[in-house]
């Protein structure tokens, strides 16, 4: 019998879906590909404030300078269907992550992460850069790519042999 194979998904949450995650949607699907991964990846908000607008222009700035591309990323806040979509759920920071948790359904609880769970180091928050200067947004992509690192290595083992 045939088995279609889904592919993996992951999703990366902040709060407006305007800085810290359509950044690490970028890096992440930039790094994925290069590691020659097919995966499904997408970035979201916990509230609305940003919905259907592009990222935030510092954001892409600083993220074009290291060759990612953010076209085809619009705001977007998460909804129900996510928890059952996505396979990892991404939070950017403790804010985020217990806004997932009380919103999501028990038995889908076990999907969502720290991000920076798959950094080195002992941080678990990826700082919100909106209100700062570019070393803020700087500092964002530079936990985002040792993030995005770490979690390649981590799908890789996961993949099942044969």
């Amino acid at each position: 019998m045939f088995k279609s194979k889904k592919k993996t998904s992951v999703l990366f949450v902040c709060l407006g879906n305007i800085c810290r995650s359509p950044t690490a949607e970028a890096v992440f699907r930039h790094k994925a590909k290069a590691a020659g991964l097919d995966l499904k990846i997408d970035s979201a908000g916990t509230h609305g404030y940003h919905i259907g607008k592009q990222p935030d222009g510092r954001s892409v700035s600083v993220g074009v300078q290291r060759g990612y591309s953010f076209k085809g990323i619009k705001c977007r806040r998460v909804e129900d269907k996510d928890f059952t979509d996505f396979d990892y759920i991404m939070a950017m920071d403790t804010s985020n992550y217990e806004n997932l948790m009380k919103v999501s359904p028990e038995e889908e609880l076990h999907r969502i992460h720290y991000f920076l769970d798959f950094a080195p180091g002992d941080e678990k928050e990826v700082p919100d850069p909106y209100y700062g200067g570019k070393q803020g947004f700087e500092l964002v992509l530079d936990l985002i790519e040792q993030a995005s690192d770490g979690f390649i290595r981590h799908l890789k083992q996961q993949k099942p042999a044969g």
